[in-house]
């Protein structure tokens, strides 16, 4: 016969101490399976819970009742307080935590993704607690990353902390931080992840991942920033089947517009596209019985001819990235990744990888390819050559960076302009401007170095990579006038239009004097105290600059805030080098610019009357130096280039010095008169402006 549960139950229980035989008996006789019997023995609640709760049978009783009550009402407390723990715990990791789904989109150009890893004898047992809320966050961290787009709302300040390590904690706090609303608190941001200096490399690469281009560019433009907040760049891709990087960089001249362009563009163009090596070299000097240049070809003998097409291909390049809608183009066609692999290649190649910096420099001007420019993995690159020893290559990097960074930059620096001081953010305030524009055959940073051996007036020190020293206005004046905004400009000049690097390319002091003051107005010089310094030429450029602002009423605060000008040996009547270019070999064909330094130039003549008449009437401050010695120019020849009566303006002090042409704006050592008169003249003519 079958029994209840709970009866049997009860039999077994009393009768445990049976043998095997008695057992079996009561088991046939109530009809009930071993299994059965075994599991009821063991649980005897599993048949009826009456047996283990024996108060339930008394179901009717009013003390049964208070006490099933009093369980009710503990079990929904645990009930709801769990609810509550549950919840406090999602919000309190989605305070802490956003997750950006564009964050996955980014990485999966990547391989890798780095992740904290703990040695398992390292990690401490935090008891179960510790554990479960742990494996709680665990999988709230997953609910989160499915619903990142639906939950997007700010949290209250209640649940503002959360169980997780403190540097843990900081490291996505900061991140969130970063992209706040508020300008300040993003600047905030950026320099406590400057000044954390206990973070694990995995914690760089989770800012480095997770951070915007905001925050990335303001890390790589602060002195103090680590290299692994930045990834690697991408794997770049594969150059097509039997193709070299020579013929890549064709393709991309070729993709480009090549109608409606200036003369320079094309003639770099049509070097960079000829068919051949040989055609090219022949295009670019030839012999001269063949109407060639000449030099240029004999002097390309040594050189290996792809890397000399590559050159031509960067020059395009250059000129080409000066229109907008080419840095479209370019970026486009892939030419972000092509140059990036061209500038690892050329490592040992400074000439090389200045030019490739000039180009990503141009297309930081426009705006919405900075994101490309990013993602593109360019600003690692970037931010390593800003901690490099070369001025230059700094120099390069510092500019690019600055067009990149919205956020404290309003100005764009375009080609040929540099900012020696500052080139990292500053909590420094600017308070002027000081600016150097170098002359005939100098440039932005060599014009600018302490004084070193005699050199011969030719290209040659152009070239010459080993000549360039240190630059005095970014290294002493910065130190001694730290409020300063300290630029450079650099333009193409030669002494003969053999040696020019565009043959087309023919302009004159008045052309180069506005294509100048555009570039420099862009750069926001005029909108605080300004002091002019030029050697040679430069003070020409200088004079023509100003000459012509003052005439167009948009461009009245550059005249304004111009405090003064320092010249040294500027040929404000002409220079000897014009009449003695006959007799020079290199010059038999001076270039427009040597023309235009002649002692008998209308030109020349018409620009000094009228900005000293200028000059006068604004009271602007004036310095002149002179040199005193010849210099070489070539192997046989030394020159006075600009002789002392030349070098008077009408106004200022004029100080001779004993030096040649070349030297008269390197200061020998920084304690020099030289530099030390310089140094007080800025003093003393923006003390007000500094004061302030």
């Amino acid at each position: 016969m079958h029994v209840p549960g709970c009866l049997l139950c009860h039999l077994l229980q009393k009768n445990r101490n049976l043998n095997f035989s008695a057992k079996k008996h009561v088991l046939e006789r109530y009809q009930l399976s071993p299994v059965k019997a075994a599991v009821a023995q063991v649980f005897p609640w599993t048949r009826s819970p009456s047996l283990a709760f024996p108060w339930m049978m008394q179901w009717g009783t009013p003390d049964s009742r208070h006490r099933t009550g009093n369980i009710i009402k503990l079990t929904g407390s645990l009930i709801l307080g769990g609810s509550l723990f549950l919840t406090y715990e999602a919000l309190a990791l989605k305070k802490s935590l956003t997750l950006d789904t564009q964050v996955v989109e980014r990485e999966k150009m990547k391989s890798y993704i780095y992740v904290n890893t703990v040695p398992i004898d390292k990690r401490e047992n935090h008891g179960i607690l510790y554990q479960a809320r742990k494996e709680l966050h665990k999988a709230v961290r997953k609910v989160l990353a499915t619903s990142a787009k639906i939950l997007q709302g700010p949290f209250a300040d209640t649940f503002s902390t959360v169980d997780l390590e403190d540097h843990e904690c900081a490291v996505w706090l900061l991140l969130q931080k970063s992209r706040s609303d508020d300008r300040a608190a993003r600047m905030q941001a950026v320099q406590e992840m400057l000044a954390a200096r206990h973070w694990h490399d995995y914690q760089y690469r989770m800012i480095a991942q997770a951070c915007d281009l905001r925050t990335l560019i303001g890390l790589a433009r602060s002195k103090e920033s680590d290299l692994r907040f930045f990834l690697r760049p991408p794997r770049l891709p594969s150059l097509k089947e039997d193709s070299t990087i020579e013929e890549e960089l064709r393709h991309l001249l070729a993709s480009l517009p090549q109608t409606e362009l200036d003369e320079c563009i094309q003639y770099f163009t049509s070097l960079a596209l000829s068919e051949s090596s040989q055609s090219l070299a022949a295009q670019k000097g030839g012999l001269w019985c063949f109407g060639g240049n000449g030099l240029p070809y004999a002097e390309s003998f040594g050189e290996v001819p792809s890397a000399a097409v590559e050159m031509f291909c960067l020059d395009a390049l250059v000129k080409h990235s000066e229109i907008s809608t080419h840095c479209d183009k370019i970026e486009a066609n892939g030419g972000l990744q092509l140059l990036q692999r061209l500038y690892q290649l050329h490592k040992d190649c400074p000439k090389v990888q200045r030019n490739i910096m000039r180009i990503i420099g141009n297309m930081a001007l426009n705006e919405h390819l900075h994101s490309s420019i990013v993602q593109s993995g360019w600003v690692s690159i970037l931010a390593e050559a800003m901690k490099s020893q070369d001025i230059m290559e700094a120099s390069h990097a510092a500019r690019t960076l600055a067009n990149l960074d919205r956020e404290t930059v309003q100005e764009k620096y375009q080609d040929g302009v540099y900012v020696l001081h500052p080139q990292y953010r500053t909590s420094q305030p600017i308070k002027a401007d000081v600016l150097f524009v170098h002359g005939l055959m100098g440039a932005a940073f060599k014009t600018w170095r302490q004084q070193d051996n005699d050199q011969v007036l030719n290209e040659k020190v152009s070239e010459d990579e080993t000549r360039y020293t240190t630059c005095w206005p970014k290294t002493w004046l910065a130190r001694d006038c730290p409020s300063l905004r300290i630029i450079s400009v650099e333009y193409d000049t030669s002494l003969s239009d053999w040696r020019a690097r565009c043959p087309m390319e023919r302009k004159s002091i008045a052309f180069r004097s506005n294509e100048l003051l555009r570039k420099l107005r862009a750069a926001g010089v005029g909108d605080r105290p300004v002091i002019w310094v030029s050697h040679s030429m430069g003070g020409l450029l200088v004079k023509k600059m100003l000459l012509e602002a003052s005439r167009k009423p948009e461009l009245s605060t550059v005249i304004n805030n111009t405090r003064g000008m320092i010249f040294y040996s500027v040929p404000h009547h002409g220079s000897h080098l014009a009449e003695y270019s006959v007799n020079v070999r290199y010059l038999l064909f001076p270039s427009l610019e040597v023309k235009e330094l002649s002692k008998d130039s209308p030109a020349l003549k018409t620009l000094q009357d009228d900005f000293l008449e200028f000059a006068k009437d604004k009271n602007f401050q004036v310095l002149n130096f002179v040199e005193t010695l010849p210099t070489s120019i070539g192997s046989m020849i030394k020159l006075h280039v600009v002789p002392v009566e030349s070098a008077d303006l009408g106004i200022g002090d004029l100080i001779p010095v004993d030096v040649n042409h070349l030297n008269i704006c390197k200061p020998e050592k920084k304690d020099a008169f030289l530099y030390q008169r310089t140094l007080r003249f800025i003093r003393e003519t923006l003390a007000k402006d500094l004061e302030n």
